[in-house]
């Protein structure tokens, strides 16, 4: 079967170790580099797409058909595309197959300029990257001289050490209202919400709480956004090395105990290196909406949506920051909750997008949080 509306020309992802895995290039964008990962997520791939989280990263779709149900805008987590760009092992190609569906896949990279590559062995590449690790990479055409290809992948910066929130962050900042519900009675409460490439879903995820929210630019002083009397703060989600942020760690410092604060994803990694923790990366991150994590202190098993390749190390935490939540595939850290002070962090996303929603009872825990603090 063939798709004349739909250009697919030969190429190819060269890893920095030199390894090649061919396949077709789908629209006029047939290039694009940065950190080769893999996600184990069976549907949401807008969202994955749309996510910032995934700046700067080229994911590689594990499932065998993406696509399948189309677009909608939705489902966008965030404008415009984030990721550098998307593998697959085959690429829904034809029309509409959703009553939903607002454009094809293809169509939806087309739009948004995103380098798509299709036709490729992705069972092979995430064996190579689970074997390997994390590698960069660069998609580009199919050449008879591979080694220029194998020169852009090893040129490509390494994530650890890189700022890429800043690259992702508003600009100016904004304001959310508060959505008001039964469920949260009360007056709303304005929370004050560090942006370093937060998801929409994790947005609706506070406001819904009746809570007022005012985002900020991640690298705005505390002084700044405290003029503004936020009952509490929220650290969002983001790409990038968390040890970088040194503006948001100091910021996170002169918080803490000041007001409530919850943190998520990157937003967890810098409240941790705030306590005087470490963090480092892991060998090929966590990507995926199927991880199982427990909560040390009840026992309960959540699963749960991830996206992040660095990770807190628990042995470097000060006695008065406990560790809450860890993962059941390889024990390392998914949640911090001090003693000392209203304030406590999660690796995983509560809010999904896609994913389950086991978690999602933590944006009330928030909300609780401050209550209590002003009771």
């Amino acid at each position: 079967m063939s798709f004349p509306h739909i250009s697919l020309t030969p190429a190819a992802l060269t890893l920095d170790d030199g390894t090649m895995f061919e396949g077709m290039s789908v629209g006029p964008v047939t290039e694009a580099e940065g950190e080769v990962i893999f996600i184990t997520a069976m549907s949401g791939y807008q969202e994955v797409l749309t996510d910032p989280s995934y700046h700067r990263q080229i994911v590689v779709f594990t499932t065998a058909h993406v696509g399948n149900y189309g677009t909608n805008p939705s489902v966008d987590q965030a404008e415009p595309t984030q990721a550098a760009g998307a593998i697959f092992h085959e690429l829904w190609l034809p029309g509409v197959t959703h009553w939903l569906d607002r454009a094809t896949l293809p169509a939806y990279l087309e739009r948004y300029q995103l380098a798509g590559l299709t036709g490729v062995d992705t069972r092979a590449l995430t064996l190579h990257i689970r074997e390997k690790g994390a590698r960069n990479g660069y998609i580009g055409p199919l050449s008879p001289d591979p080694e220029t290809a194998r020169a852009r992948a090893r040129s490509v910066a390494p994530m650890t050490g890189r700022d890429l929130a800043m690259e992702v962050t508003c600009r100016t900042p904004y304001r959310k209202p508060a959505v008001p519900s039964i469920a949260v009675p009360g007056p709303s409460m304005r929370v004050a919400v560090l942006d370093f490439g937060i998801k929409k879903a994790i947005l609706d995820g506070l406001s819904t709480q009746n809570l007022e929210l005012t985002v900020w630019p991640g690298d705005t002083p505390p002084e700044r956004f405290l003029e503004d009397k936020p009952a509490g703060l929220f650290l969002a989600n983001g790409p990038g090395d968390p040890a970088a942020c040194s503006y948001a760690v100091d910021a996170v410092k002169k918080c803490l105990g000041r007001l409530p604060v919850f943190g998520i994803c990157l937003g967890h990694q810098i409240m941790g290196l705030a306590a005087g923790g470490r963090t480092y990366k892991l060998p090929f991150g966590h990507h995926g909406l199927n991880h199982p994590v427990k909560d040390s202190r009840t026992g309960r098993i959540w699963l749960t949506s991830q996206n992040h390749g660095f990770c807190v190390d628990p042995d470097s935490l000060p006695p008065n920051v406990c560790a809450s939540h860890f993962n059941l595939n390889d024990d390392t850290l998914e949640g911090l909750e001090w003693t000392d002070a209203p304030a406590f962090s999660v690796q995983f996303h509560p809010e999904a997008s896609p994913g389950p929603h086991d978690a999602q009872g933590l944006f009330s825990r928030f909300r609780r949080m401050l209550e209590d603090f002003y009771a």
